[in-house]
């Protein structure tokens, strides 16, 4: 039962997203920038392979050399010695490399492996035509990452920093107080931590020295053109030398500055010209101040026919919870649901007095943001969310605003649900699950990101010693006493928080969510009344607590971690509900008439405003004060109380845990178009919705280039390789 965890199951859900009605709407210009940015979006996005797992560039070489010498069908013929199940295992395999970008789940950061024996696969690469073009060649590969590929050793079976797991944003002799030291060095030089790693060297004399590499793509430690403070060189600091280098990742670097050059030639507007100028610039220098200029030109662009964002963006996979992974998207507007949307933000000042929490821990003045429903044309990245809420710089989001978006092809293909596929509910609740589950999931999605992300204030003193808050008035209303804690100078969300972080905010924009779900304008505006908006927030809530029972499959027992941030908060919201009484929620062990440990999780809807809604309040606002705060003992101390999974009865959370990963569910991968130019106009190439059309898009991804980005990505892992050991 545990090893089946780490294979990818030959029924494994492949949807297409389909896009081709919006991208056909796009005149010939907005065509060429969508291009020109999914081309920087894609060659960004191989640089998460370098992110992910010190063999994952090569077992994606290893990949693409296969696939493409020979698509599926035929390199099927070769394969006499495995079984129809076995081949379509390695099918799915190379899709789950594609699909996450790398060996290592975007959903959960456990390790998958080929659900074949080695050797077998080992004789397929042997017989391959990529072999017999190339021997030597692909049997070095098979070298570096065969063994590697297939290892369950338990350091390597999830992500982690130190002995607790795999981490290449990391090099491999740095634990918990390296991350510590390294931030701490960041914040006196103001340096971000987003599109760094950090690689630590001990010296002959026992002296720690710290290499922090930026991503970029020139390789220049001296100041450049362009480039007004020059971070780079060599530091002391607290008895350790700290280098501060440029050009990690850079041939890809590179290629994305390059493409976003090419973008800006077709941009509807100033603001996108400008945007893409600093952007470029961020991706050559290294420079996240570049990159937050280009965020607030984003900002700035209302409306855009055609929307993307592109960098290093969100920490979830960070273990210290500071480092961004790339990731870059391209999408299309939704008129009508984007109406809808326009609505909520129209709405938000009349609903944010509603949230839980004094005003004063509320931002001096709500920057009405872009809020668009997009289908998506490209995600480049580890996995595709179904909304955002961006840029994740906080002193963007309270000056300049943010934006939010919501997926719409991704909601549409990821959430639709058949009832026998419904684990854990009662019967009773089935149908109107199915029923309701995607309407729910829009509006919660809608206030996780509006009214979620887009709320609280973070009480600063900068560097000149000015506070945005009133010292001598504004009290904790936990307490009632003045407020004693705030962010000082360059210090951030992130930086103060490190790893719990991403969880704990996504676990205040979920409580959002819930909270206002009920209230009845925001149903209007999303089209539901009556009994059907009663049946709307039933299936939210229901939802919210199935998801945190599901959460169990992302905690790691041996080492009392989890190891995905949105499941954990879902987690953590169903303890608060569990522990609210009443009989609002129960959860009971059970056996299926498979003759096997099942569950049953029911909700008491009559409950829900009486008893739920108030408890929600309640540890909604303790989260807010918090974070407000900067009070990352008194944070960590509620949120780590409420993410313990226990053996305790009446729950037992540890057996729940075995049961939920009996019957555990697979996430759905997605196969995405690609575009290319044609004399002048741009062609769109869509795939079938399986493990080979996800593939072939892949090996067509990089028809230009490949073999080059291919030996670039390999030597980039070969210079690393010493720093995993």
């Amino acid at each position: 039962m545990l090893d089946s965890q780490y294979f990818l199951p030959n029924d494994v859900g492949i949807s297409p997203l389909d896009c081709r009605e919006a991208f056909q709407l796009l005149s010939p210009s907005e065509q060429l920038y969508a291009h020109y940015i999914s081309r920087a979006s894609w060659y960004g996005g191989l640089a998460v392979l370098l992110q992910t797992s010190p063999e994952s560039p090569a077992v994606y070489v290893l990949l693409q050399r296969l696939f493409r010498a020979q698509p599926p069908s035929e390199l099927q013929s070769l394969a006499t010695s495995l079984t129809d199940e076995e081949y379509q295992a390695l099918l799915v395999y190379a899709a789950g490399v594609y699909a996450n970008m790398g060996n290592y789940k975007s959903f959960g950061d456990t390790k998958f492996i080929p659900n074949l024996p080695k050797e077998k696969l080992k004789a397929l690469v042997w017989q391959s035509q990529a072999f017999q073009d190339n021997p030597s060649e692909m049997e070095a590969l098979w070298s570096s990452c065969g063994d590697r590929m297939y290892s369950l050793e338990e350091r390597q079976k999830q992500l982690g920093l130190g002995e607790k797991g795999i981490t290449t944003y990391f090099s491999g002799n740095c634990g918990l107080e390296d991350a510590e030291l390294a931030q701490k060095f960041l914040d006196s030089k103001n340096l971000s931590a987003y599109n760094t790693r950090l690689f630590k060297k001990v010296e002959a004399d026992g002296k720690r020295c710290y290499e922090v590499r930026l991503a970029s793509a020139v390789k220049e430690t001296a100041a450049v053109d362009g480039e007004a403070d020059n971070k780079c060189g060599s530091f002391e600091f607290e008895g350790a030398t700290f280098r501060v280098l440029r050009g990690d990742y850079a041939p890809l670097m590179r290629k994305v500055a390059e493409n976003l050059k090419k973008a800006a030639a077709y941009a509807a507007n100033e603001n996108e010209k400008r945007m893409l100028e600093e952007y470029s610039r961020s991706f050559t220098l290294g420079s996240i101040d570049a990159h937050k200029e280009g965020s607030r030109y984003w900002i700035k662009d209302k409306g855009p026919i055609v929307e993307s964002y592109i960098g290093f963006i969100e920490s979830y996979r960070d273990p210290f919870g500071s480092r961004g992974e790339f990731e870059g998207f391209v999408a299309m507007v939704n008129k009508a649901m984007s109406a809808r949307f326009a609505q909520l933000v129209s709405s938000a000042e009349v609903l944010l007095p509603e949230l839980p929490w004094p005003a004063d821990f509320e931002k001096d003045l709500f920057l009405k943001p872009d809020f668009t429903s997009l289908d998506v044309l490209t995600f480049a990245g580890s996995g595709i969310p179904a909304g955002i809420n961006i840029p994740n710089y906080d002193d963007i989001r309270q000056t300049d605003g943010f934006k939010n978006v919501s997926l719409g092809n991704v909601l549409a293909v990821a959430y639709a649900t058949k009832k026998e596929q419904i684990t854990f509910l009662q019967e009773e609740d089935k149908d109107l699950y199915v029923a309701w589950k995607g309407p729910s999931f829009e509006v919660q999605v809608g206030l996780h990101e509006l009214l979620g992300h887009g709320s609280g204030k973070l009480f600063v003193q900068d560097e000149k010693g000015n506070f945005n808050f009133e010292q001598k008035t504004v009290r904790n209303p936990e307490t009632g006493e003045l407020i004693s804690s705030w962010y000082k100078g360059s210090e951030t969300w992130d930086s103060k928080f490190s790893t719990i972080a991403s969880s704990y905010e996504e676990c205040r924009a979920e409580c959002v969510g819930l909270y206002l779900c009920l209230n009845s304008h925001v149903l209007s505006i999303f089209g539901h009344e009556g009994t059907n908006a009663d049946d709307l927030v039933y299936v939210n809530w229901l939802a919210m607590v199935r998801a945190g029972l599901l959460g169990l499959e992302f905690y790691t027992p041996e080492s009392q971690s989890w190891r995905q941030a949105h499941m954990q908060a879902r987690f953590v919201i169903l303890r608060v509900l569990l522990e609210a009484g009443e009989g609002l929620v129960t959860l009971r062990h059970t056996t299926g008439a498979d003759g096997r440990p099942d569950a049953i999780i029911s909700l008491d809807r009559s409950k829900i405003r009486s008893v739920g809604q108030p408890a929600i309040a309640r540890f909604l606002c303790r989260l807010q004060v918090h974070k407000s705060t900067a009070d990352v003992e008194g944070g960590r101390a509620l949120y780590e109380r409420y993410s313990a999974v226990t053996a305790s009865e009446p729950e037992n959370f540890l057996k729940l845990r075995d049961t939920v990963l009996l019957r555990k569910e697979t996430r759905k991968m997605f196969v995405q178009a690609n575009t290319r130019v044609k004399g002048d106009a741009v062609e769109l190439l869509e795939y079938e919705g399986s493990a080979a059309g996800l593939i072939r898009s892949f090996t067509e991804r990089f028809h230009e280039d490949g073999e080059e980005l291919e030996k670039e990505l390999l030597e980039l892992s070969r210079a690393d390789s010493p720093c995993w050991c």
